[in-house]
């Protein structure tokens, strides 16, 4: 494996915004679904942003880029005010709701592929790889369930996780087979968000074992 940076600062930050907006976004109108208060909304929406990539940084031993880049939590905000703007101006919006689940797939796709370069970059295994992007992708919304009282999604949900695990794969086969750092992130957040609208939309599952 190659070491060194598969992206320059600015696109891979311009990804992970993406990202933070849309899980900020989708959190908080959970959170609103929930009948959360207002501090709570704001919680959820910012767990759920920040929930993943915090996870994946402690597990590759760095400081938590969350905790550091002040623009991230600005990204963050934004998407809690879209959200309560939402809420405050239309119909109550639930999570089966499409103005919940496309954003939820973009994030997921977004830091799927942020995942995946974080632990490229810090020449982990294929394993590796798969961890930080399913970790980065899910991190946020498992979090967010459990603070609600829910099963986490990814144990029980339509191929979610399994989304995040298709585009790293992607992304590690591409990078090891030598092509450009844009082809793999490009396969990578193509994949995933392509599988979790395809799952939302035909209510793929996972089987089960009982």
């Amino acid at each position: 494996m190659t070491a060194g940076p598969v992206l320059s600062v600015s696109a891979f930050d311009a990804l992970n915004w993406l990202g933070l907006l849309a899980f900020a976004l989708a959190g908080s109108l959970d959170g609103a679904d929930e009948g959360l208060d207002a501090l709570g909304v704001v919680v959820l929406g910012v767990v759920t942003a920040l929930g993943g990539g915090i996870t994946r940084d402690l597990l590759v031993d760095r400081t938590p880029v969350a905790l550091t880049a002040t623009a991230d939590v600005a990204v963050v905000m934004v998407g809690v005010v879209v959200a309560v703007l939402l809420v405050r101006r239309g119909p109550s919006i639930g999570t089966a709701s499409p103005a919940v689940q496309v954003p939820d797939a973009v994030g997921l796709a977004a830091f799927a592929a942020t995942g995946a370069i974080v632990a490229w970059d810090a020449g982990l295994s294929a394993f590796g790889v798969l961890v930080c992007a399913m970790l980065t992708g899910t991190g946020g919304g498992a979090i967010r369930d459990l603070l609600v009282g829910r099963t986490p999604g990814i144990l029980v949900e339509d191929f979610y996780a399994t989304c995040a695990l298709v585009g790293a794969v992607a992304f590690w086969l591409l990078r090891t087979a030598g092509a450009p750092a844009p082809i793999g992130i490009a396969a990578c957040v193509g994949l995933a968000f392509v599988l979790r609208v395809l799952a939302i939309r035909f209510d793929w599952h996972l089987p089960t074992v009982g």
